[in-house]
């Protein structure tokens, strides 16, 4: 089956903007503060825009970028089921997951941070949606990113 290229990477473009989004809007609007593993899956959504508004821009490099976009969901999926893991209690929390700095801080500066920061924990949902967590949902629609983007490197071979 072929189909149009610029049309699935003007999808994934808008749903990628729509997600980013959402995430923002569950995070500034409803107050649910992301963990550091919330905030790493949305660098795949962040860096697709970024990339697929270049192949627009720019018209060239369309198969490489389109494949860097493909392992960026790719790795979006992977985190996204680790985080998954982690909610499920399947994987025990990494240095990840640890909302401390590594710099160093003198005793009263670690306790003044410690008051004001809101510490939202990598295993703790915060938010679901029709019963998912969060990370459920974005390892779903990671591999199905994924997916359609194989398809669309796929195609640009069969035009050649």
């Amino acid at each position: 089956m072929r189909f149009n290229n610029k049309f699935i990477l003007n999808s994934i473009l808008v749903f990628s903007i729509l997600t980013l989004s959402i995430a923002y809007f569950i995070q500034y609007v409803l107050g649910h503060q992301p963990c550091n593993l919330c905030l790493i899956e949305r660098i795949p959504y962040i860096a697709a825009v970024i990339l697929i508004s270049l192949i627009f821009i720019a018209n060239k490099y369309e198969r490489v970028i389109s494949s860097v976009v493909m392992l960026l969901f790719l790795f979006g999926a992977i985190v996204s089921f680790y985080h998954f893991g982690i909610e499920q209690g399947f994987f025990s929390e990494s240095l990840v997951c640890d909302l401390g700095n590594n710099k160093s801080l003198t005793k009263d500066e670690l306790l003044n941070q410690l008051k004001n920061t809101k510490v939202v924990s990598c295993k703790d949902v915060t938010f679901r949606f029709f019963g998912l967590s969060l990370a459920t949902i974005n390892t779903i629609i990671s591999i199905l990113l994924s997916g359609i983007m194989i398809k669309v490197i796929k195609n640009y071979g069969q035009n050649k």
